[in-house]
């Protein structure tokens, strides 16, 4: 018989409790590790279910544009095919041919369109073709002008430069030390800079304005110096869609020495001397030149909002805004600027030999990459003074439009679209012309159509995927080049 001591009795209920101890840890642990396998199922079955749910919306998106492309083809016709295409592309940008051919194939070009691109001194792209007025079967020729609508803005702003980088004014100035009359009605502190950069409150007028007060020089300074700011002068921007011409013109004639309007500045100073086909009023005998300006069909519209629904936001600024909002007193006055289905004054020929430098320029594609080509240089005013215009001066909520708008003295903004970080420089025009500089590389990009679209600038779709193959094609050059150094240095250490 084995004797049993309490000694022995202690050590086998401490063993006891050990193991229990351990058998409780271990059945924790399991209970862990079945705890975390279920976490980690739950978390891997919610990011695939995210997942599915990502690629089932995008199919259904991809099905309904699908959808809307063959309804597109069905009723309105497939693309077009580019029969009569005139000009060149530099070896290594053929991607922006192809692009421009399969705009026209795919059918978002609907009537004619142009691109030129500058680099530094040198055309790289010159591409023209469609037609000029496809109703009456009016082909697009290397003569064929068209009206680039907001893009003129940016001409108005090169003129002003001008002016400034001659010390006639300085955009600290205020407008009330060349026109006394202007400080009236709270606008007694507003600087050129601030009309430029749409920060003067004069977005909307009051006086109704007719097309005879347009040609009229001291009627219009009377309509700008009565007007009481649509807001306080400095305290925001709201984009000046009209008005902006007027004003321009104002500054221009009171600050030149010669007393000269917009239009014939800009002919006398710039367009003669560097031989410019841009015009700021059309002489009626050219008038022939000028293509035909098409609203897109309701079928379109709907196609440019499944492929791009920031569209949605260009359709709201147009269409939904209270009856006392500024933007439809915008819209409202003058009543004879109209771009409807039906109606359309943009194609009116008293139109297009108007002076006015906000929206009825009328150019080439290829005069107007000329024209901001020669600003990049340094041709037209010191790059000192085109430094300045590197970054927007304004990047808010715009007042009027009541989206990001940014600008600054006269020109607008977009980012580039192979670096975020850096902007380019121009300005965009209703239904997708668009004249914009890259003050890195000197790249100069002009683009035009009369087939509208509703978007414009990087909402254009046409002009946004040209845009973004000239600079895939000029970094690839660019990294071309920079392995062609490389061994060049290589070859020479060897």
């Amino acid at each position: 018989m084995i004797e049993v001591t309490e000694e022995d009795d202690m050590m086998m209920l401490v063993e006891v409790v050990e193991k229990t101890e351990e058998a409780e840890v271990e059945m924790v642990e399991k209970k862990r590790g079945v705890l975390l396998l279920e976490t980690g199922s739950l978390h891997r079955r919610l990011l695939i279910y995210g997942i599915v749910s990502i690629l089932v919306v995008s199919g259904a998106w991809l099905v309904l544009a699908t959808t809307v492309d063959t309804l597109s083809i069905l009723i309105e016709g497939s693309g077009m095919h580019l029969d009569n295409l005139v000009g060149h592309v530099a070896p290594g940008y053929e991607k922006v041919e192809k692009i421009f051919r399969r705009n026209f194939a795919d059918g978002w070009e609907r009537e004619g369109a142009s691109i030129t691109v500058y680099h530094k001194n040198r055309v790289i792209v010159d591409l023209q073709g469609g037609y000029a007025d496809k109703a009456s079967g009016r082909k697009w020729t290397p003569d064929t002008r068209t009206v680039v609508f907001s893009t003129t803005k940016a001409v108005g702003a090169v003129c002003v430069a001008i002016l400034v980088d001659r010390g006639y004014i300085s955009y600290d100035d205020k407008m009330s030390k060349i026109w006394p009359e202007f400080a009236q009605n709270g606008k007694e502190n507003i600087t050129i800079d601030w009309l430029m950069s749409h920060r003067a409150g004069l977005a909307a007028l009051d006086m109704p304005i007719t097309i005879e007060d347009a040609n009229d020089f001291d009627k219009m300074s009377e309509a700008l110096a009565s007007q009481k700011p649509n807001w306080e002068p400095g305290t925001k921007s709201g984009y000046h869609a009209i008005t902006y011409g007027w004003i321009v013109d104002q500054i221009v004639r009171r600050a030149d020495p010669k007393g000269r309007s917009v239009g014939r500045f800009f002919k006398e100073e710039v367009a003669d001397v560097h031989g410019i086909d841009f015009h700021i009023g059309l002489p009626p005998s050219e008038e022939h030149t000028v293509s035909r300006l098409s609203m897109p069909s309701t079928l379109h519209l709907f196609r440019e909002i499944v492929h791009d629904p920031r569209v949605l936001i260009v359709l709201a600024v147009l269409n939904l805004r209270t009856p006392n909002s500024i933007a439809k007193k915008v819209t409202a006055n003058p009543t004879w600027f109209k771009l409807e289905q039906d109606v359309n004054t943009f194609n009116n020929p008293t139109l297009h030999a108007m002076e006015q430098v906000a929206a009825l320029g009328i150019t080439k594609s290829r005069d107007l990459a000329k024209l901001f080509s020669l600003v990049q240089q340094g041709k037209l005013f010191s790059k000192e003074l085109l430094s300045k215009f590197r970054v927007p001066q304004v990047e808010g909520i715009d007042e009027v439009v009541m989206t990001p708008l940014p600008k600054g003295h006269g020109f607008m903004y977009e980012r580039h679209p192979m670096s975020g970080k850096k902007w380019l420089v121009g300005h965009p025009g209703y239904g997708g012309s668009t004249i914009m500089m890259d003050l890195d590389d000197e790249i100069t990009i002009a683009y035009v159509s009369n087939g509208l679209k509703t978007g414009m600038g990087e909402l254009t779709r046409t002009y946004r995927h040209l845009r973004d193959a000239v600079f895939e094609c000029l970094e690839k050059q660019k990294s071309g080049k920079t392995v062609i150094i490389e061994d060049a240095i290589q070859a020479v250490a060897a």
